[in-house]
């Protein structure tokens, strides 16, 4: 089996941060959003990976031969953004097996060993999460057996509240990639994109049967905000940290990612705040916070802030989202 994961996006929601560090890299938990995926799969037993890469490819690949070098990993640049079907078709030179295809602009808690227990005739899965505010997503309807009927973008009624996540295991690859070039052969959304749905519609109106399987959790990495939200969870849950020493004058209030090296001074940290290696804290008062390596924070109040690496802030009150190197003084 392999996996094919669209990393090519500029994450403009996350600027300035993503002007230098690819979106799938940006540290949750002072770990990668991709490496909770990466960790997932190694679990599951699959290590052939072709990654649909844009913005700062480079650094993908480096990230994937340096900590993840028992993937088998094969690049194709998506060199225009046309859409998540234009994305997936780049991979069809390197799929000829069972395929999971995994959009990383979130993490997700999800049985991907179901894939594993399918019957002969399924023709995939689509993993849905249910929300109250359907009208934001694409919105899968299912049969009486849970299997998917049709998806529906942004609906203005409650035909569904089962939300696409942009999770999917595909057994049918050769249905698939036909119904990608069906799709590209037409013309695009209203965006002037080619969805991948569109495709599974396909699929589904050719006869397969593509089973709908809800998800645990759905955690969103796209914008400073849901990123600071993912991290209390991913902080509540596998990724917390506390100093074995707290020294005198720090208070900590969990749930905290301290990593090695950090220094704290006089300051009173979390909860939901994240500190990078090498990280500096003095005088400060963190909380909702996450701080890059390297990072010094002086006399400082900030919540709900996204402080990148080699950063120095003094003085500051309030919230700020600060990309690499960037200096801020107050006072």
């Amino acid at each position: 089996m392999k996996v094919v994961m669209p990393v090519a996006g500029k994450g403009t929601r996350l600027r300035p941060h993503t002007h230098l560090v690819p979106k799938p890299l940006l540290k949750v938990g002072d770990k990668p959003v991709l490496s909770y995926i990466l960790d997932d799969l190694r679990e599951l037993g699959v290590n052939e990976a072709v990654l649909i890469t844009g913005h700062l490819k480079e650094k993908v690949q480096e990230f994937m031969s340096t900590e993840y070098p028992d993937f088998n990993a094969v690049y194709t640049e998506q060199v225009e953004q046309r859409g998540t079907a234009d994305a997936i078709a780049l991979a069809e030179p390197f799929v000829q097996e069972e395929m999971l295809i995994i959009f990383v602009d979130t993490l997700f808690d999800a049985d991907l060993e179901l894939v594993k227990r399918l019957p002969e005739d399924v023709a995939g899965v689509i993993w849905a999460m249910e929300v109250e505010d359907y009208q934001r997503f694409g919105v899968l309807v299912t049969d009486e057996n849970g299997f998917m009927r049709e998806i529906i973008e942004k609906p203005s009624t409650p035909v569904s509240k089962l939300a696409n996540i942009g999770l999917y295991y595909i057994r049918d690859w050769k249905l698939l990639f036909e119904g990608i070039r069906h799709v590209m052969n037409a013309e695009p959304g209203p965006s002037g994109e080619y969805y991948l749905t569109d495709a599974f519609q396909y699929m589904v109106d050719k006869g397969a049967k593509l089973k709908v399987e809800p998800v645990h959790g759905w955690y969103d990495a796209g914008k400073p905000e849901t990123l600071l939200e993912t991290n209390q969870h991913v902080l509540s849950t596998t990724r917390g940290r506390t100093p074995s020493t707290v020294p005198d004058g720090v208070t900590i209030h969990e749930p905290v990612h301290v990593a090695d090296g950090v220094t704290l001074e006089a300051s009173e940290i979390g909860p939901n705040v994240t500190l990078a290696a090498g990280a500096t804290v003095r005088g400060s008062k963190l909380r909702h916070t996450i701080v890059g390596e390297k990072s010094t924070i002086e006399n400082a109040d900030l919540h709900d802030s996204l402080i990148g690496t080699n950063v120095k802030v003094s003085g500051v009150r309030g919230q700020v989202d600060l990309g690499d190197h960037s200096v801020v003084t107050i006072g």
